[in-house]
C-alpha cells in the first residue's frame, strides 16, 4: 500500500468518526475533514437540522472552518475527505475554495455530483481542476448510511403502527 493510500485511509477514518457524531445527533451521518501537508485545516459533520440551515452539509462546515483557520476563502493544496460523494452544492463550494483533491467513501446514486448523478468537475464551465476519487473505506461509509436509514425507516413504521397518545391540554 502506498503512502498516499495509507494517508487516505487515515483521514477517512477521521471523517467516519465525525459522521458518527452526526448520527448521534440524529443528522444524516456524513463527516468531512480537510487536510494539507498532514495538518487538519477544518472538519465537520452534517448539521442542517440542528442549525436550521440547509447548507450545513459536512463539506460546507469543514470548508468554513478551514477557510476561517487559514483566514482565506481559498485553500489550494488541500484534500477534502468525505464519507459520502458530495452533492452539487458542495461540489460548487469545493471548486470555489480551490481544493486540489476530493476523496470520498460511498457513492451517492441520487445526488452525487462527482460520478453518480452528474460529473460536476468535468463540466466545460469548470475553471479549476479538482482531482477526485471514490471508494476509500466505501463499505464502512456505505454501511453507516444504510444502517442509519434502516433505523429511521423502522422507527417510522413503529410510530405509524403505534402513534403516541395525544397529551391532554
Amino acid at each position: 500500500m502506498s503512502h498516499q493510500e495509507q494517508e487516505d485511509i487515515r483521514w477517512m477514518r477521521r471523517a467516519l468518526e465525525l459522521a458518527r457524531q452526526a448520527e448521534q445527533e440524529q443528522e444524516v451521518p456524513v463527516g468531512a475533514v480537510i487536510v494539507r501537508d498532514g495538518v487538519v485545516l477544518g472538519e465537520g459533520f452534517n448539521q442542517p437540522i440542528a442549525r436550521c440551515d440547509p447548507t450545513c452539509h459536512a463539506e460546507i462546515v469543514a470548508l468554513r472552518q478551514a477557510c476561517a483557520n487559514e483566514r482565506n476563502y481559498r485553500i489550494p493544496g488541500a484534500t477534502l475527505y468525505v464519507t459520502v460523494e458530495p452533492c452539487s452544492m458542495c461540489a460548487g463550494a469545493i471548486l470555489h475554495a480551490r481544493i486540489d483533491r476530493v476523496v470520498f467513501g460511498a457513492d451517492e446514486p441520487k445526488a452525487g455530483a462527482l460520478i453518480s448523478a452528474q460529473r460536476f468537475f468535468d463540466q466545460p464551465f469548470v475553471n479549476y481542476a479538482v482531482a477526485y476519487e471514490g471508494g476509500c473505506l466505501a463499505q464502512e461509509c456505505s454501511a453507516l448510511m444504510s444502517d442509519f436509514f434502516a433505523a429511521r425507516r423502522k422507527l417510522k413504521r413503529q410510530l405509524k403502527a403505534d402513534p403516541p397518545a395525544d397529551p391532554k391540554p
